[in-house]
């Protein structure tokens, strides 16, 4: 008797058979999530977590707060001179004043002027008279402006209670000039020149490198050689002769419009091949392959399918270079080819610190600018620095 080797599995266990296939029951305690959590989220949730990052970030949105009130946050107008106090030393806030009983009252204030005559530099020097008290309080009238060019008012966020009294929080400058509003005011300029300048940097660079990454060919190899012309051409000597190219009777305006342009013309190129050597990358993918066979046209393509694969490396590229546009404003505004007054910058204000005399006498006309100089491009790489991180879909 020969034996049946074609057992059925219904033979085996014929009540499996009636219940169905075997499915493991989930774990208590896990829910699966249906909802599904898009790639901004993904890059925001990893930003969070580096502290630097985030620090870094606060500062930018510091600064440009400060950029968007300026008018409201400057205790004085950046034009407003006063001889009197040429070269007048900072003002240390204090808290509290002592009465005559020898007790002490809060009362926000900083400490008057007095002058004296230095007798081996024969010139006078600005003292800080301990007699005078000069109050200073929050939203204090002031020197009149327009908010945004928009709404006349009065009012300052900070200053002195009255505004005749001298208030230099971070010193004067040469024509006694407070320092502290200039530098206010030339944030608004300094930082939205990045903005400006990497906006139109972003456009060259996207446009251009998506074209020469998805076509190749002679298409490439000719936008290919345009970029390295570019980048072979000697910065400075190239700003000098543009720069010189200005007629002189241009508002600061049209300059500023000028500058932005012109820096904006040489920093796209960088964006460009790192935008071109993703599409190389890309252009053979199964999705660009199956939006081909739908029927997608070349634009749709690069713009709806490609392009967006791409934003948040492009937005990690564009943090990074917002700080070599402000570092190339101020460049060209302190060798004296860039803006010039009555438009206040922090370069502007760089170029009152040319001489070793005026930073020997008053070193704050160069600490000041400087520092805000610094604090905004090293903000800017930490940012960046972070969102790249948190950008690299690589990256546990």
């Amino acid at each position: 008797m020969t034996a049946n080797k074609n057992i059925s599995v219904n033979d085996v266990h014929p009540q499996a058979a009636l219940e169905g296939p075997s499915i493991s029951p989930l774990k208590q305690g896990r829910a699966v999530s249906t909802a599904a959590v898009g790639p901004w989220r993904l890059v925001f949730g990893k930003l969070i977590r580096q502290k630097v990052a985030m620090v870094a970030g606060a500062i930018i949105a510091l600064l440009y707060l400060v950029a968007l009130f300026a008018e409201f946050l400057a205790p004085a107008l950046p034009a407003t001179a006063k001889p009197q106090y040429t070269y007048a030393p900072p003002q240390a806030i204090r808290f509290f004043v002592t009465n005559p009983d020898g007790s002490s009252e809060f009362n926000l204030h900083v400490k008057g002027y007095k002058v004296e005559i230095d007798k081996v530099a024969l010139r006078r020097t600005f003292v800080t008279d301990d007699t005078k008290v000069v109050p200073i309080g929050f939203f204090v009238k002031g020197p009149a402006y327009k908010l945004w060019n928009l709404f006349p008012t009065t009012t300052h966020f900070i200053g002195p209670i009255n505004p005749n009294d001298p208030m230099y929080l971070l010193g004067a400058d040469r024509l006694g000039r407070d320092v502290f509003s200039r530098l206010i005011y030339g944030t608004r300029i300094s930082m939205s020149i990045g903005l400006v300048g990497v906006a139109m940097s972003l456009v060259l660079g996207v446009v251009i490198g998506s074209i020469s990454g998805f076509y190749g060919g002679w298409v490439d190899t000719a936008i290919q050689r345009v970029i390295e012309v570019i980048s072979a051409m000697p910065t400075i000597p190239l700003w000098l002769g543009l720069a010189a190219a200005i007629p002189l009777t241009w508002s600061p305006v049209s300059v500023y419009f000028v500058i932005t342009v012109i820096v904006s013309l040489l920093g796209w190129t960088s964006l460009a091949r790192e935008v071109r050597g993703r599409f190389l990358a890309l252009r053979s993918e199964d999705f660009v392959t199956a939006a081909k066979l739908d029927g997608s046209n070349e634009m749709r393509l690069i713009f709806r399918h490609i392009l967006p694969s791409l934003t948040s490396h492009i937005l990690a590229v564009v943090t990074l270079a917002v700080p070599t546009m402000i570092v190339a404003e101020t460049s060209l505004s302190f060798l004296g080819i860039g803006l010039k007054p009555p438009v206040v910058s922090w370069g502007v204000l760089l170029q009152d610190a040319q001489n070793i005399r005026t930073v020997a006498t008053a070193p704050w006309l160069l600490i000041w600018p400087s520092l805000a100089v610094v604090v905004a491009v090293l903000s800017f790489n930490f940012f960046g620095d972070g969102l790249r991180d948190a950008a690299d879909p690589y990256d546990n």
